[in-house]
């Protein structure tokens, strides 16, 4: 008898899940990779887009372990959103060793801003309002209470160890911009968001920076902008953009899964792509990637379990 062939790259067509409706974070993610895998003949066929809304990914995460847990022509379209639902517990059954994650291809970082006439000046500033009394600052973001947004100030406070979090003040807006219209409004005393979202009010000066959550200061006019980790904060929250593969797949897919997306992001293409929608430089793959993502469920679900959010 002979063992079936066991080959790196697809023989065909793949799929990428996008775990939502059209347009959208994932949705871009699957299509706009899509594209530039086959402009720059990284694949050998086709990529397909497969819409598989609900949940917040969850519907998409359960339909991978049900359907396609081996399957090797598949990735998926994953974000800090993904890792922060699964460590929340909101994935029924879920859990990250469930699939395997591939590689990053960007992210928009989380900041902490401020009005341009508020009296903090720095991050270290804030916080030691926030140990005097954790509820002296009202923060105000464009996602739910729990969400990522509300999330990254918590972990700051506690590498700045503040007990009380459950004390500190968030404010939840439909979006980004509405949270920074309160904000100036003077009705709130600082935004936590991503920086996409904060660029054109710190462009037009009506926003300060108090913190970006990035490893090291972020490239061009952006460099201005100091990090909280420089001040002595050590969190790194960045929006990634990036994939999972099934647990069950080959080896050999998944490694050339994750060599691929390595070409893809070195390329001048998607450089480009990058910087025509927003994204700034992030990129981990592999074990690297693996690592990340298990440091930052753990970081999560230890937020969330101060603040009763596990299921």
């Amino acid at each position: 008898m002979l063992a079936a062939p066991v080959h790196a790259a697809p023989q065909g067509k793949v799929d990428c899940i996008a775990p939502a409706q059209p347009g959208g974070g994932w949705d871009f993610t699957c299509r706009s990779v899509a594209r530039a895998l086959q402009e720059l003949s990284l694949i050998p066929a086709a990529m397909q887009t497969l819409n598989v809304p609900g949940a917040s990914g969850g519907v998409a995460f359960s339909h991978v372990q049900a359907k396609r847990s081996s399957d090797d022509d598949l990735i998926v379209a994953a974000s800090t959103a993904t890792t922060t639902q699964l460590a929340l517990g909101n994935y029924p059954n879920g859990n990250a060793d469930q699939v395997r994650w591939v590689a990053t291809l960007g992210a928009d970082y989380g900041v902490i801003a401020v009005a341009a006439d508020s009296p903090y000046h720095s991050l270290n500033e804030l916080l030691d309002d926030l140990k005097a009394d954790a509820g002296s600052v009202t923060f105000s973001g464009g996602d739910v209470a729990g969400g990522f947004d509300h999330i990254k100030v918590l972990m700051a406070a506690r590498k700045a160890g503040i007990k009380s979090i459950r004390d500190i003040k968030y404010l939840a807006f439909d979006s980004g911009s509405v949270a920074i219209s309160q904000l100036l409004g003077g009705h709130i005393d600082a935004f936590t968001g991503d920086l996409s979202e904060a660029k054109s009010f710190v462009d037009s000066g009506d926003l300060r920076i108090l913190a970006v959550f990035a490893e090291d200061r972020l490239p061009g006019e952006l460099a201005d902008m100091p990090t909280a980790r420089e001040q002595g904060i050590d969190v790194v929250a960045p929006n990634w953009r990036g994939f999972y593969t099934p647990a069950g797949a080959s080896e050999a897919s998944y490694t050339w899964w994750k060599q691929t997306l390595n070409d893809l992001y070195a390329s001048p293409q998607w450089k480009q792509i990058m910087t025509q929608n927003g994204l700034l430089p992030f990129h981990k793959s592999g074990d690297e990637l693996n690592r990340f993502v298990d440091q930052q469920i753990t970081d999560i679900r230890e937020i969330g379990s101060e603040l009763g959010m596990i299921r």
